[in-house]
């Protein structure tokens, strides 16, 4: 008896999504409610799970695939797990015993440095089996191509231990570097000629659904808002200051690191509220305003950033929104962030700092009007009462939609987030 695997219900106004990656191959035994198969939708990934235990019979769909809600991508056999004898499994591992006695010899190792990793062909493309068996999505693959390590010795963090981009990228911080010259007997170090490495190689990945809605999106907001973007710089003094001084006690007493985009956050609302219109949006010929803030946080995910949102974030303690943003940065890292989660949203504030990004102009998600991009901190002269002094400073920039935004509604939005931030006194007594 065969079971069919259906794309599940995907949220509201979602009927499509592609299929991004196949966790179980034909053949394998499946458990129930195991994860499959990954599914890319508009806005996050979604595991398809299987409905019953057995064995996996077949794709109905490959990856790369638009699915409808409803649709059929797979079935399973149930029970065939328990059908499988010893008897076929000493015949196959005879048969791989004459096939190896039959193979020529392997040829010489390669030069050090040169030899391909674990997990990869003659022609340095990945295989589908990765780290414990698993199946590499395509930007893993392109990341472990690009950076030369072998899958089978990183520890993967996502979900069920499957490895991620970003295990990729700090397993390659972490290997060691190559010599550029050995050393000869004499002393003298030995040059050795560069060795051709043939023919150059491209590879062509399908756009995740993800990636065409979020370019999509970007290119639609420029082509619609007017869009402008200010900066200023703010004194991270006293917030550096308060986190060194209260961070072991704050994270003894909630359960959470004290980071900066508490006080961030925090700030901008204070900051939203004297300035509605950078918390409003345009709806055809009306302008929303808002007595609440929904603050989108992007945070990195394994195919991309995220943009979850912070509801009601006016109502919220510094700790209660370093513990939502904390459990956000979790999930999205896992691939369990929920649709809801990700709509909505009245502004958006992007840490680009993290990357290293001095500075930038953000673009806006629409339908809001206004996005606030955070950069690296780095020691900086400034004159304070007349000395110059060295002090941690930030730069802010504030992308907005100039035909609701104004450049003085903007100018005094950035001036009351540095004035909140360079004086954190101001967001106890609500100043």
């Amino acid at each position: 008896m065969a079971t069919d695997v259906i794309v599940p219900t995907l949220g509201e106004s979602i009927t499509e999504a592609t299929l991004g990656q196949w966790l179980k191959q034909p053949g394998e035994a499946v458990k129930a409610d195991e994860p499959i198969a990954s599914l890319e939708t508009d806005k996050v990934a979604v595991e398809v799970n299987a409905p019953a235990a057995g064995v996996l019979a077949e794709h109905v769909a490959s990856e790369g695939d638009t699915v409808n809600v409803g649709a059929v991508i797979a079935r399973i056999r149930e029970g065939a797990a328990a059908e499988t004898s010893a008897t076929p499994a000493v015949e196959n591992r005879t048969a791989v015993g004459k096939a190896e006695a039959a193979q020529p010899p392997e040829p010489a190792a390669a030069p050090a440095g040169q030899a391909a990793p674990a997990g990869y062909g003659n022609h340095g493309e990945a295989e589908q089996g990765g780290a414990a068996g698993q199946t590499l999505s395509p930007s893993v693959r392109r990341a472990v191509l690009e950076h030369g390590v072998d899958p089978s010795r990183i520890k993967g963090t996502g979900k069920d231990g499957r490895l991620t981009k970003d295990d990729v990228l700090e397993a390659a911080k972490s290997q060691p570097v190559a010599k550029a010259a050995a050393v000869a007997p004499g002393g003298a170090p030995s040059v050795s000629a560069p060795v051709a490495t043939g023919a150059r190689k491209e590879e062509r990945i399908r756009m995740s659904r993800l990636r065409q809605t979020v370019a999509k999106r970007l290119k639609e907001a420029q082509n619609t808002a007017a869009m402008l973007t200010t900066f200023n710089d703010v004194d991270m003094s006293e917030v550096i200051a308060a986190r060194a001084k209260y961070k072991d006690l704050f994270e003894k007493k909630h359960g959470v690191r004290l980071g900066f985009m508490g006080f961030f956050v925090k700030a901008a609302c204070q900051a939203l509220r004297d300035i509605p219109s950078v918390n409003a949006s345009i709806e055809g010929d009306e302008i929303v305003y808002r007595d609440y803030a929904d603050i989108s946080v992007a945070v990195s995910a394994p195919n991309g950033l995220v943009v979850p949102v912070i509801r009601d974030a006016q109502d919220m303690s510094v700790a209660t929104i370093e513990k939502t943003i904390g459990d956000f940065g979790k999930r999205a890292k896992d691939g369990t962030l929920k649709m809801d989660e990700m709509k909505g949203g009245t502004f958006t504030i992007s840490n680009g700092g993290v990357f290293g990004s001095l500075m930038s102009t953000p673009i806006i998600n629409p339908p809001q009007s206004a996005v606030l991009g955070l950069h690296r901190i780095e020691e900086r002269p400034v004159v304070r009462d007349g000395q110059v002094v060295v002090r941690p400073m930030m730069y802010l920039a504030l992308s907005y939609d100039h035909r609701l935004i104004d450049g003085r509604e903007a100018v005094t939005f950035l001036v009351a987030l540095k004035n909140a931030i360079e004086d954190p006194t101001r967001l106890l007594i609500d100043l």
